[in-house]
């Protein structure tokens, strides 16, 4: 069989990427800081405009000892945020002292057809003056009126054991109503720490 042999010789010889490769790049949209806040909500900018919305947390801190960082929706402006949703979730966890290195399925923090707030720090996050958590969530087309909203989280914290804790979480709002805000909680108490909102946009 021939060899096939393309035009470009190198790296340095290609003139333009494959129109297949992604090209989107981030907009700033909002940012909002908690200062011993019991939330942050954002209840605009999540509109029709762009389809692709990303939530980026920086050490998120917790003024109560082991708890849990957790989200919800709304499809009514934040007048509620009982978007009723179903999940799955797992992590990966590490001490500080190089032991309990697992990955588990957790059947006791994923949702099934319920508006609950949906844990997305799966792990006692501690109050320690160093500990927080950090990471993401991706929210697709939130403004459609025919399809359920799809979510991705990943975040990663340091816990009140002093483990390391990575959580993906991931699942659907199972609502045909454009969500149009969301909410950002602790399991209990207060907190400390900057959320962003971004929006992915083409070129």
């Amino acid at each position: 069989m021939p060899l096939i042999k393309y035009n470009n010789q190198s790296l340095s010889s290609i003139t333009a990427l494959p129109s297949a490769i992604p090209t989107g790049k981030l907009k700033l949209i909002s940012s909002q800081t908690a200062s011993n806040s019991a939330s942050i909500s954002f209840t605009t900018g999540l509109d029709s405009t762009y389809k692709v919305y990303k939530f980026v947390f920086v050490n998120i801190h917790p003024r109560t000892d082991d708890v849990r960082f957790s989200f919800n929706m709304s499809t009514d402006s934040g007048s509620n945020y009982n978007v009723t949703k179903t999940t799955t979730v797992f992590r990966t966890i590490h001490s500080e002292g190089d032991a309990g290195a697992t990955v588990s399925y957790e059947t006791g923090e994923d949702l099934a057809q319920s508006t609950a707030f949906q844990e997305i720090g799966i792990g006692g996050l501690g109050n320690d003056t160093d500990e927080s958590l950090s990471g993401s969530l991706q929210l697709f087309n939130p403004s459609s009126t025919t399809y359920v909203k799809h979510f991705i989280s990943n975040t990663n914290l340091y816990s009140s054991g002093n483990y390391s804790i990575q959580s993906f979480v991931a699942g659907y709002g199972n609502t045909t109503s454009a969500v149009n805000a969301v909410r950002f909680q602790m399991s209990s108490g207060n907190f400390d720490g900057t959320i962003y909102l971004y929006a992915i946009q083409n070129d």
